[in-house]
């Protein structure tokens, strides 16, 4: 099948997992109705008598943010662990290597034991300063990679980032066990949840995703080249230390975007790379988009089922991606090594 063809097969796909997720929950709302809604809130066409009013602020204030939110975060994490993987040319390596999670974690826990809020911003105090905190512990790792290691090899950045994530998340359980009153908010946030989410925060976090997803892709040739060796990269004439610092930021920045609106949601950045490459080869100009779609669906689903499986209650979101991730984990680390 050609290119082409999976291409529009992958965005029909998408957008049939976006009408599941809208439509379905405790009142099942039709695909056809959907649309209707979409194009009344949108264009002001005429409404159909028989949708009532019920469904259409259901679906128009709460599903479809928390749907297209859904399809952002996972698409930006999906994206990010395609990058990283080519980067530091490890199938296991993912944003949450380098700490990013880990920091966004600890912003996020200081805000929420503290009650620190930036004025103007209210609700995207929390996101800002978890974004942030995440950035500053890569831009941390990677600055010390560079001085112990002037060649900055994959194999240290990952080492640093894991060690620096260890202690990060050592600080985090010690301003945990000191506040055990807010344990259950920092946990919740930790599992990550879609939950209440409004069209703010699609607002706030659509053009970060879109400015990430392009900028990304006007390195595709860069990261096609790197994908063959970093001698060869450097005979071409690619700039080795200064694309990986470019290409890890932007990466980094995206994870951080996603998390620090819904909480730390793992190993959607270490599936999606690996099904669509499966898919549709290695070629970052094809792979980078395709990761956005195939995780933003894969989001979707996975926060379906959490609102769904146990409902009138809700599952946190990163369990769900968890027990699909972690067996898939181990299937790429053995798969690997039976390949060596």
């Amino acid at each position: 099948m050609k290119l082409r063809a999976k291409a529009i097969i992958s965005i029909c796909m998408c957008i049939i997992v976006l009408l599941f997720g809208i439509g379905i929950g405790s009142i099942y709302v039709p695909p056809l109705d959907i649309l209707n809604i979409i194009l009344n809130k949108i264009f002001s066409t005429p409404l159909p008598s028989h949708i009532p009013s019920t469904s259409v602020s259901i679906l128009w204030n709460l599903r479809f943010p928390r749907a297209l939110l859904a399809f952002l975060v996972g698409g930006a994490l999906a994206v990010s662990g395609t990058v990283m993987q080519s980067v530091l040319k490890n199938p296991l390596a993912s944003s949450y290597t380098l700490g990013v999670s880990s920091g966004a974690s600890v912003g996020a826990g200081i805000v929420i034991i503290t009650g620190f809020n930036i004025p103007l911003l209210g609700m995207f105090t929390l996101p800002l300063v978890g974004l942030t905190c995440g950035l500053l512990t890569v831009f941390l790792a990677v600055s010390f990679t560079s001085r112990v290691d002037k060649n900055m090899e994959n194999n240290t950045i990952i080492l640093v980032g894991m060690v620096f994530s260890l202690f990060i998340n050592a600080v985090l359980t010690l301003m945990t066990a000191m506040s055990k009153e807010h344990l259950e908010q920092i946990a919740l946030w930790q599992m990550g949840s879609f939950a209440l989410k409004e069209w703010a925060n699609v607002f706030v976090l659509l053009p970060i995703v879109l400015l990430g997803l392009l900028l990304l892709m006007r390195y595709s040739k860069e990261l096609d080249i790197m994908t063959f060796g970093e001698e060869q990269a450097r005979s071409i004439g690619v700039d080795i230390q200064k694309i990986k610092w470019l290409l890890l930021g932007l990466s980094a920045a995206l994870t951080g975007s996603a998390i620090s609106f819904v909480g730390v949601i793992g190993f959607i950045d270490l599936i999606a790379p690996h099904v669509v490459r499966k898919i549709f080869g290695s070629s970052h100009k094809i792979v980078i988009p395709m990761s956005m779609l195939f995780g933003g669906a894969f989001m979707i689903i996975a926060d379906l089922v959490a609102r769904t499986i146990v409902s009138p209650s809700e599952l946190p979101v990163g369990s769900i991606t968890a027990l699909i991730g972690a067996p898939f984990f181990v299937y790429v680390y053995f798969s690997r090594r039976k390949a060596v």
